[in-house]
């Protein structure tokens, strides 16, 4: 669905003109019917690059293909849908006169597009605001309604530029649950975001780019477990306190709550070191935790690295 090779873009700026690579040499392929997360911090080049895939921008360098077609095809854009980070609705029109609107730009009319217009603003739960202006609309209206925008020609691929960025935790999982909706109907979503967590629940594969250049990119888990177990929490119950004092000595953090002691070990050799010592304390052993990596530890990595180099 999307193949990038040697993907550059350059800037000149300022009175000095001075050049600032914005991507570099980004090679990159999202293949059809998955969930891709595009990761970043601000400023690493998503936008530029998803900017250069929808035909905004030119790059500098390299080549990229939507849907088996060299970018500008305009025969391709009939097949993708967009939304960007910052989109601007004309906000004196009803949510339906909006996506009526759009539809028309598509070639689309009639009893055909107030169909697929009733079926878009029940999917996106604004069914109830059909006539509502848009400037009355709320954060996360606006992003439902944009989504059913980058809708509302039924694409094979839909692109969303930072979809989550400025809303509330109830916002956000309404967009994933609409991403993960598209994913059952078949369809290819290409999103970025720095919110790590909402990738890290739905997305299929992330590629993290930090500078311009792409740092990884893989199936979550396999991404995750290159990273290993961090910690082992250990939780137990009815230790003495000669007992507890050894154990405390051992863990990196320990937290008494009531009868129960949460342990934390930095390696599960030190585990296997805390066990008689538990039995012997006449403790009792309630539960035993691998905390495994997360998204963002393997972000923060890649940024640090950049930064260094």
């Amino acid at each position: 669905m999307i193949v990038c090779k040697q993907l550059t873009k350059q800037f000149v700026t300022g009175l000095r003109q001075r050049k600032v690579l914005a991507l570099q040499g980004l090679d990159l392929e999202v293949t059809a019917g998955e969930i891709f997360g595009f990761l970043g911090p601000n400023g690493a080049g998503k936008t530029t690059a998803i900017k250069i895939l929808m035909g905004l921008i030119y790059p500098t360098s390299g080549e990229a293909r939507l849907l088996g077609k060299p970018l500008g095809d305009v025969g391709v854009k009939q097949r993708i849908g967009f939304l960007p980070e910052s989109p601007y609705f004309y906000d004196y029109l009803t949510a339906a006169e909006f996506l009526t609107f759009y539809g028309q730009l598509f070639g689309r009319s009639g009893r055909e597009l107030r169909s697929r217009i009733d079926e878009l603003l029940e999917l996106v739960g604004l069914a109830d605001r059909r006539r509502l202006r848009l400037r009355n609309f709320s954060k996360g209206m606006l992003q439902r309604i944009g989504l059913a925008q980058a809708l509302i020609n039924d694409p094979s691929l839909v692109v969303l530029d930072e979809p989550m960025s400025g809303l509330d935790p109830v916002g956000r999982k309404e967009i994933r649950d609409l991403i993960l909706h598209l994913k059952e109907q078949g369809k290819t979503v290409f999103f970025s975001s720095h919110i790590l967590s909402d990738a890290e629940m739905i997305c299929d594969r992330v590629g993290i780019l930090v500078g311009g250049r792409l740092r990884e990119i893989g199936r979550v888990e396999e991404l995750l477990g290159r990273l290993g177990a961090k910690t082992v929490e250990v939780v137990v119950a009815g230790l003495n306190g000669e007992a507890a004092a050894r154990l405390r000595n051992m863990a990196v953090k320990a937290v008494v709550s009531g009868p129960s002691t949460m342990l934390v070990f930095d390696r599960e050799e030190r585990v296997d070191e805390a066990l008689p010592v538990i039995m012997a304390g006449g403790g009792k052993l309630v539960s035993l935790v691998r905390q495994k990596g997360s998204l963002e530890d393997l972000f923060m990595r890649e940024v640090a690295q950049e930064r260094r180099e």
